[in-house]
């Protein structure tokens, strides 16, 4: 392995070490204003926004809306929302286990 590979892998592992540490942090955190306020600090307000999107569509997605009609209102490409799609069909993925046991569910259904 060369220096340049070396420093990637360094830097790899450093990415994933603190992304671990965001994780561990916020699922520790009681306070939904402060996490705003973190988000509000790491990302940019594209970033937010592209986060928020991704967000929209899997709610969409789950109300039943065709993905054509969300990829209209949202301004959204069918490749985002098949991936979604794809995400939500996963038993196992965070989102469904979001939408069949989050116990708020229903206050995010009135909301879009």
């Amino acid at each position: 392995m060369n220096g340049n590979e070396n420093l990637e892998n360094q830097i790899e592992t450093e990415r994933k070490t603190s992304f671990k540490e965001i994780i561990k942090i916020l699922s520790e955190v009681d306070d939904v204003n402060f996490v705003e306020n973190f988000f509000n600090c790491l990302l940019t307000p594209a970033e937010i926004n592209d986060m928020a999107t991704r967000w929209i569509t899997v709610k969409e997605i789950e109300k039943g809306t065709p993905q054509r009609e969300i990829a209209k209102k949202f301004h959204i490409s069918l490749c985002k929302i098949t991936r979604g799609s794809k995400v939500l069909k996963d038993p196992n993925s965070a989102f469904r286990k979001i939408f069949d046991d989050f116990e708020d569910y229903s206050e995010f259904k009135k909301r879009t």
